[in-house]
């Protein structure tokens, strides 16, 4: 299995160069200006095209096992790779939630199976499965997920005595999604009285608002500052939220660090009028001066990294009535870094910035083991994008559910090849029948 890409242009730790790469059994083994293979290969003209390090997606939710009428690791791994995403780390909201070591590895097992992309998942945190938490192999597992604002089943973690010993306790990465319960519950009760069921979509970013985001964001940071910690916090939403973080020490001494995701990075309030709940998810979309904030957050470092929080419903559940039959989240794997590389193409961002905040550092904060770089000896997880005008269609959408917020939007960029593990898992419009993917290791001796 040898495959040569030439005169592509190659994004990689802060520098754009032509050059060519040859990849010999899963992985990189040469990058030069010029590179003339001598046996069998597979050759690929990339003039004209990026070469990047395939992107690695630290918050999904696949939906499986239990919830597979939304989705399943198959189709939205699929997706994955179509967009130019070669990893994912999955939520464990599923159902039966993924609470024990044995549903735990259950979840991979049928990843092995059906993932077209490399996969790791979360081990999520209860008030009471402390025991099942210490038992985490931190090597072949990404973390521990909290949820310190509202979820379904009992996965809301918020027996004090237990969040600090969890806190205490856990030598892995802990991550959290943190909005204040009390605070939301009073602001749906205040919204309720005025409207009954029919509270405006409009009022959600008011509901799940701001104060909530701050008050659990900055109790999470203090505990792991009291505790020491290993704490990443996911999707954060505001601009005061963003106060939270350091930009004054590289990445790898982190030990709090956060992720913003592509909808609040590209969505406003504004867009509650047009778009109404297929774009309301938890957090909330909230107001422009925010989607400023984040921006500025992420340019300067304070934010680390960029994912989804892909989280696929059907329409029809999208489509209840009353605000609250309507459940929280959207598909978005799929489209994640073209509307990153969309940003670059209108000036908010570089195209090594956003290979930074996408490719290496989900792999340096979770110490993924020889991924997400374009590096001679590393796993060959690569992708190729063209400049190509497109738009989004219910025609070209792999998601399961069928829809996406971002239907009828044009992209300047198009990913035309993803490598995974040197496979070629997709190439112009097709992918490939046979599955590449691996469990992810994390190197944290």
């Amino acid at each position: 299995m040898r495959t040569l890409i030439k005169n592509a242009q190659i994004v990689n730790e802060n520098q754009i160069f032509q050059g060519d790469l040859l990849i010999e059994n899963e992985r990189i083994s040469k990058i030069a200006k010029e590179i003339s293979a001598k046996n069998n290969y597979h050759l690929i003209d990339a003039q004209g095209k990026y070469l990047l390090p395939g992107v690695i997606d630290d918050q999904v939710h696949f939906r499986e096992p239990g919830l597979t009428h939304k989705a399943t690791i198959a189709s939205e791994s699929a997706a994955a790779v179509v967009g130019g995403v070669t990893t994912f780390f999955e939520q464990p909201n599923t159902s039966p939630q993924t609470t024990t070591i044995e549903l735990l590895e259950e979840k991979f097992a049928i990843a092995q199976k059906s993932s077209f992309a490399n996969y790791s998942f979360f081990l999520g945190g209860t008030n009471d499965n402390l025991e099942q938490l210490k038992r985490l192999d931190a090597q072949k597992c990404v973390g521990v997920k909290l949820f310190l604002g509202s979820s379904t089943g009992n996965m809301l973690v918020d027996n004090e005595t237990v969040l600090e010993q969890i806190f205490r306790t856990i030598d892995t990465i802990i991550a959290t999604h943190c909005e204040d319960e009390q605070t939301i519950r009073a602001n749906l009760q205040h919204y309720t009285a005025l409207y009954s069921e029919h509270i405006p979509i409009e009022l959600h970013p008011l509901i799940r608002s701001s104060e909530a985001c701050y008050l659990s964001s900055s109790k999470a940071v203090a505990l792991a500052e009291k505790t020491g910690a290993r704490l990443h916090v996911f999707h954060i939403s505001t601009e005061r939220e963003t106060s939270l973080f350091r930009n004054d020490i590289a990445l790898k001494d982190k030990k709090i660090t956060s992720e913003v995701c592509v909808h609040h990075l590209w969505f406003s309030d504004q867009d509650y009028s047009e778009k109404g709940a297929f774009i309301k998810w938890n957090p909330a979309v909230k107001t422009a001066n925010d989607r400023q904030g984040l921006w500025q957050a992420l340019l300067d470092n304070r934010l680390d990294v960029i994912a989804t929080d892909h989280a696929p419903h059907t329409l029809e559940e999208k489509q209840q009535p009353k605000y609250g039959q309507i459940p929280s989240g959207a598909p978005m794997v799929q489209h994640s870094l073209s509307v990153m590389l969309e940003c670059v193409y209108n000036g908010k961002i570089s195209i090594e910035k956003v290979v930074e905040k996408m490719c290496h550092n989900p792999a340096i904060l979770f110490n993924v083991k020889e991924r997400g770089f374009v590096r001679e000896s590393y796993f060959a997880d690569l992708i190729l994008v063209d400049n190509q005008l497109w738009r989004v269609s219910k025609d070209n959408i792999l998601y399961k559910c069928g829809w996406s917020p971002l239907e009828n939007t044009e992209f300047h960029n198009k990913v035309t090849h993803t490598f995974v593990n040197g496979h070629l898992a997709y190439e112009e419009g097709k992918i490939a029948p046979k599955i590449h993917s691996q469990r992810i290791i994390f190197d944290r001796n």
